[in-house]
């Protein structure tokens, strides 16, 4: 289940660091826009995926577990059955927030994240919640 507007709104203006797992380096996908908007917006994002080594000038972790720094929010741009094993992962290194992307769906595991007491925002993109909230 979502969370209102108004912790999400909260959510996007406390956080400072996200980790965005899918990132890419190629132009024409979706996750590299909002990387790129979401470092505009000023945040420190921390590209995750093991097919790189470097995105957007920023250094790419493998995966979670190998992050340098807390994260705020896991922004998640995979498919929903490989959700499960990055909330776990999410909740191994204490994020507060798991944000799964427009189409991005697991009950199971955002089940399993508010159980363990992390925000859960599923279905929606981050850079629609943050022009839609941050910019009214």
């Amino acid at each position: 289940m979502n969370l209102q507007n108004s912790i999400i709104e909260n959510i996007l203006r406390n956080a400072k660091t996200i980790a965005l797992v899918g990132a890419s380096d190629k132009p024409t996908r979706d996750s590299y826009h909002i990387m790129k908007f979401l470092m505009e917006a000023g945040y420190n994002v921390i590209p995750v995926n093991p097919a790189y080594t470097e995105v957007l000038g920023k250094k790419c972790f493998p995966d979670l577990r190998q992050l340098e720094e807390p994260v705020d929010i896991v922004d998640i741009f995979r498919r929903s059955d490989e959700v499960l094993s990055i909330v776990q992962d999410a909740m191994l290194i204490g994020a507060p927030t798991v944000w799964m992307q427009m189409g991005v769906f697991n009950e199971e595991a955002a089940s399993i994240a508010e159980r363990a007491g992390i925000n859960v925002i599923m279905n929606k993109c981050i850079k629609v919640e943050y022009q839609v909230l941050m910019q009214k």
